[in-house]
């Protein structure tokens, strides 16, 4: 395994994340795992060097901070590993049951630290911008959760690069805890981070962790063009299905499959590694749901592309709106 700063701090992570969106409950959704299941995924996650999780309280509705939690407590030392969880999405049917208010933090991190089993976590991250709550007061809610003790460092996600400027800029003027990192939408078949978040990011020292590596399967071919979906992710994800779902989407698939053949390797391995290989990149968060994906992402470590593959694999790409903030 690899390891890298995430941005400009100290801190040192795996350069594969495995994010737990697929354990807990799957009366949330039907392609997530059991905990009976999930455990093994944590297990030999570790085992390969693995120090970073990503989850969200929102994931299974808290089923899957607690799979994990129970997990790295059977499987690890606290001070090993590098938990990550986020805070936005509704967690009840109540006005604050959701978004950036300082009453929403406090509570949702509360409620976070007692699902994990732990009393610190060491990245939070805001799940999305919030358009309603005054920027300060987010920035100010964070930063206070940081001088706590129950927050190391804060990381944001999908947002407009204007927005996250905004917060940071926040931040600067007025003393508070910047964010270390930017978990944003960024795989082969989506990349117009390229415009704004990513050079932003570069400039400002933000570490990124893109989700969505393989968009959801796509890229590994879990849904070619023409045939039945192959898994049941595949069939019944609709967000996946509204995210990628163009010819253009369609040929950048049949082209990381060319370059894969060519190269002796997977699909999967092949999209995972040009991410890595993009500059600014800190660790693709992979999920798996069957074990082979959790060894491919690994394995995708050891792939080399040459600026030739590069321009390759890129060539198909045609511009896309907006999509996933």
């Amino acid at each position: 395994m690899d390891y890298a700063r995430l941005g400009q701090s100290g801190l040192k992570v795996s350069r594969i994340a495995l994010g737990t969106m697929t354990y807990g409950d799957p009366a949330w959704r039907d392609w997530v795992l059991p905990e009976g299941e999930s455990r093994p995924f944590i297990a030999r996650a570790l085992e390969m060097g693995i120090n970073f999780f990503d989850t969200a309280d929102m994931y299974s509705l808290g089923a899957s901070e607690e799979v994990l939690g129970r997990a790295l407590r059977d499987f690890a030392r606290r001070d090993g590993v590098i938990v990550a969880t986020k805070v936005f999405n509704p967690m009840g049917e109540g006005p604050n049951d959701r978004g950036l208010s300082r009453k929403h933090i406090m509570d949702a991190v509360q409620a976070s630290l007692k699902r994990l089993g732990t009393d610190y976590i060491d990245l939070y991250q805001i799940h999305r911008f919030d358009p309603e709550t005054p920027v300060l007061e987010t920035m100010t809610a964070l930063h206070d959760l940081v001088r706590m003790g129950a927050v190391r460092y804060l990381g944001a996600s999908s947002m407009l690069a204007y927005q996250f400027a905004r917060m940071q800029h926040a931040a600067d003027l007025h003393g508070l805890t910047r964010f270390v990192s930017m978990q944003n939408h960024y795989n082969l078949v989506y990349r117009e981070e390229e415009r704004e978040m990513l050079p932003l990011c570069r400039e400002d020292g933000v570490g990124v962790i893109p989700w969505s590596p393989l968009a959801r399967g796509f890229l590994a071919g879990n849904r070619p063009a023409g045939e039945e979906a192959q898994t049941t992710r595949a069939r019944s994800d609709r967000f996946s299905h509204a995210l990628y779902h163009t010819e253009a989407d369609y040929a950048v698939q049949r082209r990381v499959g060319e370059v894969a053949g060519r190269l002796g390797v997977k699909p999967a391995q092949v999209a995972t590694a040009w991410l890595l290989h993009q500059p600014g990149v800190t660790a693709p968060i992979v999920g798996a749901s069957k074990m082979p994906h959790l060894e491919d992402a690994v394995a995708a470590l050891g792939v080399r592309l040459s600026p030739e593959d590069l321009r390759e694999l890129e060539e198909p790409y045609v511009p896309h709106p907006v999509l996933g903030i």
